[in-house]
């Protein structure tokens, strides 16, 4: 009987033990998840921005528009882009979205220009008819988001939003 009770006390003792061991694990790795989470909110990352949105051409089903994104690359290896959303707003009405899938990559330690082709279907533009007015432009919202592909990290989004006017095409620009 003694036998078996210092069994059961042994197996007390290593299961104590154990449920130690187990907690200093779940703390060091509770440790280490704050350190890399730690390092990657410091770490550099890509920037962005909007630099311009212009006319570029009309067809006959539509006029489209050319966003200019710069993007800078603080890594020393170029950075694959995975897809850019866009979304152009005008009267509080999305008026054209789209994806452009793997539109290629970032340079290494360099800035690279994007061009973001938006194209707005001419039935669209003639219900902005109020917003046209005398001055022959749309106030627009162009909400960007560019998906890159970090080493680590994985997906990486930068959203962008750029607030401004856009030129409708004249008469010349259409037979141009």
């Amino acid at each position: 009987m003694r036998v078996g009770l210092g069994v059961k006390v042994s197996l007390g003792v290593i299961g104590v033990s154990l449920i130690f061991a187990v907690l200093k694990m779940s703390q060091l790795l509770d440790k280490a998840k704050n350190y890399v989470a730690e390092k990657v909110t410091n770490m550099p990352k890509p920037e962005a921005s909007v630099t311009d949105v212009d006319f570029k051409r009309v067809s006959r089903d539509s006029v489209e528009y050319l966003a200019k994104v710069s993007v800078s690359n603080p890594y020393s290896t170029p950075i694959p882009i995975c897809e850019i959303k866009y979304s152009l707003k005008s009267a509080g009405k999305e008026i054209a979205s789209g994806t452009i899938p793997d539109p290629g990559s970032l340079k290494a330690s360099d800035t690279t220009m994007l061009d973001v082709p938006v194209k707005v279907p001419h039935s669209i533009l003639l219900s902005l008819a109020k917003d046209i007015g005398a001055d022959w432009d749309i106030d627009y919202q162009l909400d960007l988001d560019l998906v890159i592909d970090l080493p680590v990290i994985g997906n990486f989004t930068i959203p962008l939003s750029q607030k401004g006017e856009i030129k409708l095409p004249t008469l010349s620009d259409m037979f141009a």
